[in-house]
């Protein structure tokens, strides 16, 4: 039995014994390996071979303590890619809260561990947004969001904007820039729970404005400007006009914002006119099949 059979035996009992709601693996492993009914995630960003970095010295004691200090550096890269993609599945609702069993391994080590999803920065800044909008409703702008962050359109890549709740104030901060495409149509076809509506979502994302939608996950808009007074708003100034907007309507209302940034493909979470969270579309797991 191999070093990886051995660890993921190892993480397979241990995610068993401590009733994990995932494992997250980060580095090469084969995903035949994983024989269990709980979901397997492979993390996007494993970490690079340790060696690849080691500068060569002349005494073994300073060979041996550049090997351990890499070590430690891709086992604090690989942990922390763990926690990412747990912490991002958990916020879209794939797993459930509680803890995950982590599998890393490199080229030269390789460890499991136990992550506490709770404490992660995403799914704090996420329970303060569900003190506005239900939890279903976040987690489905949030998936839309990734999606158009990791895809773009028709091979594209796409900005966009989201606007949740308190529907009357932010319509009556902004305006159409085009005429509104979900104008007339009935709750049903504009419901962003319903799967089959989110296509024409992503479809209008490549209009300029941002999406409405209310605290029930109604559709109101889209391709809409908001006439909001960007200054003193406290968020990194390389962002443009789009994310300067969302902030600023959050600030000036009780909605929230999720942003798709068109280069890079960062999704971001504004509430109170201050930027509460990111999300790197590349720190996303592929969930074994």
């Amino acid at each position: 039995m191999d070093t990886a059979d051995i660890l993921v035996k190892s993480a397979l009992e241990t995610a068993t014994q401590i009733k994990a709601s995932a494992i997250i693996v980060s580095g090469d492993v084969d995903r035949n390996l994983f024989g269990c009914d709980l979901p397997v995630y492979f993390a996007a960003n494993p970490s690079r071979n340790a060696v690849e970095s080691l500068i060569p010295l002349d005494e073994e004691e300073g060979r041996l303590k550049q090997i351990v200090n890499q070590i430690q550096r891709d086992a604090a890269v690989s942990i922390e890619d763990v926690e990412n993609a747990a912490a991002i599945e958990q916020a879209i609702g794939n797993i459930k809260k509680g803890k995950v069993v982590g599998l890393i391994i490199t080229d030269d080590s390789g460890a499991v561990i136990i992550h506490n999803i709770s404490g992660n920065p995403l799914l704090k800044a996420l329970e303060k947004f569900e003190q506005r909008v239900s939890p279903e409703i976040i987690r489905a702008v949030l998936k839309i969001a990734l999606e158009i962050a990791s895809t773009g359109r028709e091979g594209s890549p796409v900005g966009t904007a989201f606007i949740i709740g308190d529907l009357e104030e932010v319509m009556q901060r902004s305006h159409q820039m085009i005429l509104n495409p979900y104008s007339g149509h009935p709750e049903d076809e504009r419901n962003i729970l319903k799967k089959n509506n989110r296509e024409s979502i992503k479809e209008f994302a490549l209009l300029d404005g941002v999406f409405i939608i209310s605290k029930e996950g109604v559709v109101h808009a889209a391709g809409r400007y908001l006439d909001v007074d960007a200054k003193d708003i406290g968020i990194n100034k390389g962002l443009g006009g789009r994310h300067v907007s969302a902030a600023a309507i959050t600030r000036d209302t009780v909605a929230v914002a999720i942003t798709v940034s068109e280069s890079g493909g960062t999704v971001r979470m504004f509430m109170d006119g201050k930027e509460m969270a990111s999300i790197e579309c590349n720190d996303r797991a592929i969930r074994k099949h």
